[in-house]
């Protein structure tokens, strides 16, 4: 049996403004679309856990980042900081279903596993 690689996506900035949240999560889309054998980890902190809030309207024709994550989701594992969220004011039934609001130990937990660790 294969080892699944264990790949944790960090992306810290808002999911609008810049594009690091979008690329972030076109990554991700694409491995989990070349690597059937991935555990792969979308962690969002700092603004980024605005991406993850349900409801999401964007103008016709630009991206929306709402959309984005949901086959992340169905694929892989969404999590958001819980201390990012309550700092925003946010709460857990805002966010996308699916999504797991997450502990700064639980990232912890996650890094030390993973076989990459990349950063947006």
């Amino acid at each position: 049996m294969l080892d699944l690689m264990e790949i944790v996506i960090i992306i810290n900035d808002a999911p609008y403004g810049t594009e690091r949240t979008f690329h972030g999560l076109r990554l991700a889309d694409a491995l989990l679309k070349v690597e059937d054998e991935l555990d792969l980890i979308v962690y969002l902190t700092n603004d980024a856990v605005l991406a993850a809030k349900a409801g999401q309207k964007t103008p016709n024709g630009y991206y929306n980042i709402e959309r984005m994550l949901k086959p992340i989701i169905r694929r892989g594992t969404v999590q958001a900081c819980r201390t990012c969220l309550e700092a925003r004011g946010i709460t857990a039934e805002e966010l996308l279903e699916g999504v797991h609001v997450a502990t700064l130990g639980e990232l912890a937990q996650v890094t030390l596993e993973a076989d990459k660790v990349l950063v947006f």
